[in-house]
């Protein structure tokens, strides 16, 4: 197998949601990555959107990347036939090794851990710490709450309008393989 030419970090629910459609996009998320020979960088688990989405990808001949913090490992149903598979002490050092071994990032549908991983790279970014693409998958309107508030925050003047920048918005899995096509061809 080949080395990727990049590396895409998605983070995703640990749960597949309510809605058949995020299971159909965090599918095509991962076929879609493998088609273009991107590596998946997620968080190691065999179950939700996380699970499906390292499962497209590996049926497509994809590389994959997980990370796995100790205490989540039966949780998270630690998925140990990725091309590489870590395991971490901590989450922090997971997200850490997550983002150093990713070129953009992806956030999918996901619970509260989705978020505090797309506040922690957004925060990241708005400090200067980085300058990699944040692309948000929009399925079915699933973050239009999210949106919404990093707009609140901005006119309430808690952040620059820079913020918005920061965030690229995908409603659909093609939307979002055209962005990132478009961030590694700049």
């Amino acid at each position: 197998m080949t080395s990727p030419s990049h590396s895409v970090c998605v983070f995703c629910g640990s749960r597949a949601g309510a809605r058949p459609a995020y299971l159909r996009a965090a599918h095509e998320t991962g076929v879609g990555l493998a088609e273009r020979g991107w590596q998946l960088v997620y968080g190691a688990g065999d179950v939700g959107l996380m699970g499906e989405v390292a499962r497209a990808a590996q049926a497509a001949g994809g590389r994959t990347f997980g990370v796995i913090p100790e205490h989540l490992f039966p949780r998270e149903v630690g998925k140990r036939d990725l091309s590489t598979f870590v395991v971490t002490e901590t989450m922090h050092e997971r997200k850490k090794v997550m983002f150093m071994n990713c070129d953009a990032i992806v956030v999918l549908p996901g619970g509260a851990g989705s978020l505090d991983e797309f506040f922690e790279v957004l925060t990241w970014r708005q400090i200067g710490l980085h300058e990699k693409p944040i692309i948000v998958l929009n399925t079915e309107g699933y973050w239009d709450p999210l949106i919404a508030t990093i707009e609140r925050i901005i006119a309430e003047g808690f952040a620059a309008p820079s913020l918005r920048e920061f965030v690229s918005v995908a409603a659909d899995v093609p939307a979002l393989m055209a962005r990132l096509e478009a961030a590694f061809s700049a």
